[in-house]
This record gives C-alpha cells, structure tokens and sequence, in this order.
C-alpha cells in the first residue's frame, strides 16, 4: 500500500467517526491515536479529496478484505463491512447506514421487486435513512406481525415506517408477533386476508431482516413479546438468536416448542431464490449472526470490522 492510499485509508476512517458515528476532533484523535490537529486535518482531507458526501465514498480497505474472506469462507453471496467505532456500543451505527443504502439501490431499480422485510431496531433505523421516493412498481411485505401484545402497532415494524417516506405498495401482517397458543396461529395464518400475504413472503427477490439475540434484556423480552421464564426456557434449550421471532441454536437449527410453535411471522425467505440480508453488529449479536450463517437461515450480511473478524476468527 503506497503512502498517499494508507493516508486516504486514515481519512475516510476519520470522516466515518465525524460524519457518521458523531464524534469529536478530540474524540477522533483518541481513537485513532493521533494528535488533535492531525485528526483535524485528516477530516478535512477526506471532505477535500471528495470521500465524504452522505456516506464515506472510500473503500477501506481492511473492510473490503474482511467482506471477501467472509464471502469466501462461509458462501455468503452479499457482504458489506463497515467501520468499527471503537467507542460506541451501538448496535445500529454504521449496520444501519449501510442497510439503508442497500435498500435504497433495490428500491431504485426500474424492474419490478418483491422486497420482504424484517423488524428491529437496526432495520427501523435504516428505513428511516431512507430519501423520500417514488417506487410505486415496487412491493414490500412484511414477514412479522404488527400487533404488540398490548394491542398497538408494534413500534419497531419496518412496513409503516416504509410507507411514510416511500411510495410503495405495502403488505403489513396484521398479526400478533407471537400468538396465545399454536393452533391459535394455525387459525390466524388460515384467514383469508393472511394467506396471500404469507404466500408473499415466500417469493421475495430480496429480504432485510435484523438478529435478535438472548441476553438476559433479549429485545423479544424487553418488547413484552416473550415472558422471563419464556426466556430462561430458550436460554437453557441453547437459543442464541432470533430472526423475526423465529429462536434458533447455535447451529442455526430451529428450537423446538417453547414459542416457536406459536411464532406468527412468515418462514423467513427460501436462501436458494431470495437474497436474505441480515444487518446485524457487537459481542452480543454474535452467537446469533455465527449460528445463522451455520445454519444458513441467511446468505447474506451486514455487519462491522470487529464482528467480522471475530467470525474469521
């Protein structure tokens, strides 16, 4: 690598903490181990060499290797690695970004595109990073439920989010997350209004889900959706991540019974016709992003410099 590239390297580093992750000059200059006039002008660098617009221009390099050795290594067929911000504990920042953009290069084809969508936190984010436009020969569906289980919208569904700055025919799932019992969901998936809505999902071209995981503040418990002992049942049967609801293990094989039976969301998208993208990042994500590849509930993936390495690890 020349000189002149490890500095462009540096700068468009120092533009993703300042422009994208909000950080300081000071704060730059302590992550990046330099002085402040040196992250000063490194900043400036990247907005006078054109690598800053809304997003970082310059292709990093070190994430554009990690992309590739994750592609290879697991037979991923889309991988996008962002910057880690080594001072943010963010689950969202820069996943969340670069999901956005993804979604937005599908929505701007001009050939019709089935997209199905997750719910989330990341996927919440990223929708609403999203230009307003007009992408009427376009439709999107969701693969979960939007009821919570007080009754109202749920707050973190992609699809209502999706309406209001794009215009596109949208298929909401107006369903409970998870169902009472299993043959409660048997009833609510034979409805007449649900079952094309499910067929839908099921022929997707692209779809953008986020990964749950099962940490003692899981946000399928936080969101009331599961209760404690619901949650302590999945820890102990090796649950490491969830996918739309759906928990699976370390191997990315489906937990049996406990809430999986009674799961209203939509299976997620066959891999072998869909390009299924998990936007997912950190320490606590990981077992579920490791297990879902393993599993190859997902086949492709968006995520940071530090979760990607710990996966080659």
């Amino acid at each position: 690598m020349t000189k002149r590239s490890s500095r462009l390297d540096d700068a468009a580093r120092a533009g993703w903490l300042y422009y994208v992750a909000g950080n300081t000059q000071d704060q730059i200059a302590v992550k990046l181990g330099v002085s402040r006039q040196s992250a000063q002008r490194l900043v400036s660098l990247a907005r006078s060499e054109g690598l800053v617009r809304v997003q970082i221009d310059h292709p990093i390099a070190n994430c554009l290797e990690l992309a590739d050795a994750l592609r290879d290594r697991f037979k991923l067929k889309f991988v996008d690695v962002v910057p880690t911000d080594p001072g943010s504990e963010s689950t969202i920042t820069g996943v969340a970004e670069s999901a956005s953009a993804e979604m937005e290069r599908w929505l701007r084809r001009e050939q019709p595109v089935l997209i199905a969508v997750g719910t989330g936190r990341t996927l919440k984010a990223a929708v609403e990073l999203l230009p307003r436009m007009d992408c009427r020969q376009h439709r999107v569906v969701s693969l979960t439920g939007n009821i919570a289980p007080d009754g109202s919208a749920a707050y973190y569904n992609v699809v209502f989010t999706m309406s209001d700055s794009v215009n596109v025919r949208s298929f909401p799932m107006p369903l409970p997350v998870i169902a009472t019992t299993s043959s409660e969901r048997e009833m609510l998936h034979a409805q007449a209004m649900i079952r094309p809505t499910l067929a839908l999902a099921d022929k997707a071209e692209v779809t953008f889900v986020g990964i749950g995981d099962f940490s003692n503040d899981a946000p399928l418990y936080v969101d009331g959706f599961i209760t404690a002992a619901e949650l302590k049942a999945l820890q102990k049967a090796g649950a490491v991540g969830e996918i739309v609801g759906w928990s699976f293990d370390s191997e990315g094989k489906m937990i049996r019974d406990i809430t999986n039976d009674r799961v209203a969301s939509a299976p997620i998208p066959p891999r072998e016709t869909s390009l299924v993208i998990a936007a997912a990042k950190g320490p606590r994500k990981l077992p579920g992003i490791r297990g879902a590849i393993h599993g190859g509930l997902i086949n492709a993936l968006i995520t940071d410099e530090d979760t990607a390495a710990k996966l080659l690890g």
